[in-house]
């Protein structure tokens, strides 16, 4: 029984046989233009339109994190940067489809150079080119395979637009070549309970027909398993469904020591179905739908609106919200340079925030207006106020200063950047609360882009590196009084829950697919049992032996 290893995506197990994505289209020819070269770039136009369309159309009908993707792959598609490459190339006598191909190709090395957040998006890219070459030559854009039988979708990778509207009673499972824990395979995957395995050795040499057995909880495949190894994931299988169906209870360890579980969501639209999976509120609730959205910053009249509806959804219960999370991967017109050399590592956050202060100014005060509107016909949801990217102390004061000055009562940071746990109680000192965003925590602690795939080995938040991290930022939250979260897609992982409640985090908030197995995992252990897991994995030299350490409970 060959074994295949990769980095699995929650604890899901599926069984079946193996289909591979198809090849993506031939590239174009070399054929000089013929005809009129506005004609060309008219129907170049027309292509993006519909592929852009398209993209905003599955975002719509998936929700959720999936919506905010393929919303981000459409403005992609209609970036004007990328417009005046093709454009530039029609008009010297390319042909539409090889003037597509080359100015997509060379934004894509572009991007992969940048690295960091611009160097995820690459991928997605690609993805983009083949659907408007595939309209401009009139066929379908290569896709997932179609069969009326349940199998096992092999591919290099998966474009969101193909991820979000997989038909989950076929597809059983996702096996991809590329990838790692946060691309965006992963959080989507994630998101729709899809059991999956990126950054897959190997994956190339599967074929049409293998029988596998998919063990995201082990990372790996099994192929052409014998009987016994068939049964024991039909066990799995079983009772993971079991897990699924619980009734829904708060989240607690076995003795009953309460550990809230909240949702990260993207939307106020996503706040109905979280409340349904059993979301005691909301520990991330992004807010960049409004901006992205918009070519220029939203009014406060718009923001209070949409942050009411999502406050109304939470009456009684805590909902965190990060301000604008812009730069990097989210580049705003009004907001941020073009010309970064390394977005990731530069003008993000509340960096970008504090060079434009009135962009801060109104998203608080529509905040400080949505919280009183709630308030004022009926329950009030417990608002609490986050800025993303902050370095220091000195950035926590002058955020919750301005914060308090617009009249939030509730005001933190999130811990992204290594400085901020180095400085944790003088941080702790200055502020209500820290949410710990592990996706980014463990990109600046490893030194390793999120996404690309050559480093994805390291983009690992079991690492104890970054565990050591998380630990330094709760000694100094229990020290000071203050609750420290995780709402990173750390969270997520149900073992890896119990690991953080046991280095002293006091919440968790992940993508609310997630939050049935994280309950059932925590609720088997008890405090002695988390904290001697905790133990376990920092003492651990890698981030794969901390995740075998903490597999078994030590005994005392």
């Amino acid at each position: 029984m060959p074994e295949l290893h990769g980095i699995g995506i929650g604890r899901r197990v599926a069984v079946g046989p193996v289909l591979r994505m198809a090849a993506p289209l031939a590239a174009p020819t070399s054929e000089p233009l013929e005809g009129d070269p506005a004609d060309a770039i008219a129907a170049v136009d027309a292509a993006v339109a519909k592929v852009a369309d398209d993209l905003v159309f599955r975002g719509s009908v998936a929700g959720g994190d999936a919506r905010d993707v393929l919303e981000a792959q459409a403005l992609m598609a209609k970036d004007p940067a990328l417009r005046d490459l093709v454009v530039a190339r029609i008009e010297s006598g390319t042909n539409a489809e090889r003037a597509v191909h080359e100015a997509f190709d060379e934004f894509k090395q572009m991007l992969i150079g940048l690295g960091g957040y611009l160097g995820e998006r690459a991928a997605d890219l690609g993805d983009v080119a083949q659907r408007i070459i595939a309209g401009l030559r009139g066929v379908a854009a290569p896709g997932v395979p179609e069969s009326t039988t349940p199998y096992i979708l092999v591919a290099e990778d998966l474009a969101p637009a193909d991820t979000v509207l997989l038909d989950l009673d076929i597809v059983l499972g996702l096996i991809t070549r590329e990838g790692g824990p946060t691309s965006h395979t992963a959080i989507l995957a994630r998101a729709r309970s899809i059991p999956a395995i990126v950054g897959v050795a190997g994956a190339e040499a599967l074929t049409d027909g293998q029988q596998v057995v998919l063990d995201a909880g082990a990372g790996t495949v099994t192929v052409e398993p014998d009987p016994e190894t068939l049964d024991t994931a039909a066990i799995r299988i079983r009772e993971l469904a079991a897990i699924a169906t619980a009734p829904i209870t708060p989240g607690a360890l076995a003795d009953g020591t309460a550990v809230p579980l909240l949702a990260n969501l993207g939307s106020p639209k996503d706040a109905a179905a979280a409340v349904e999976l059993g979301a005691e509120g909301v520990g991330l609730f992004r807010t960049e739908f409004l901006f992205l959205d918009s070519t220029e910053r939203p009014s406060v009249e718009t923001q209070t609106e949409q942050y009411r509806d999502m406050l109304s959804h939470f009456r009684g219960k805590k909902v965190v919200v990060r301000c604008l999370d812009a730069g990097a991967d989210k580049p705003l017109p009004y907001l941020t340079a073009d010309n970064e050399e390394n977005p990731a590592l530069g003008l993000r956050g509340l960096r970008a925030l504090r060079e434009h202060e009135e962009i801060l100014r109104d998203q608080l005060a529509a905040l400080v207006n949505a919280e009183a509107a709630v308030a004022a016909d009926g329950e009030p949801a417990d608002l609490w106020v986050m800025a993303p990217m902050v370095a220091d102390a000195e950035e926590t004061e002058y955020f919750v200063a301005l914060a308090r000055e617009l009249g939030l009562k509730t005001v933190g940071v999130m811990a992204e950047v290594p400085s901020l746990a180095l400085q944790a109680d003088s941080v702790l000192a200055e502020c209500d609360f820290v949410s710990i965003g592990t996706n980014d925590l463990t990109q600046y602690t490893m030194a390793a882009d999120r996404m690309l795939g050559s480093v994805a080995h390291y983009q690992d938040p079991w690492h104890p590196a970054v565990l050591r991290l998380v630990k330094m930022l709760a000694d100094a939250g229990v020290a000071a009084g203050r609750p420290v979260g995780v709402c990173g897609e750390a969270a997520a992982d149900p073992q890896l829950a119990v690991v953080l409640v046991g280095l002293g985090v006091t919440s968790l908030s992940m993508t609310p697919a997630a939050l049935a197995e994280v309950r059932a995992e925590l609720a088997l252990r008890t405090p002695e049992d988390a904290r001697r897991l905790a133990e376990a994995a920092l003492a651990a030299p890698s981030a794969a032996a901390a995740r075998a350490a903490a597999t078994i409970v030590p005994t005392a």
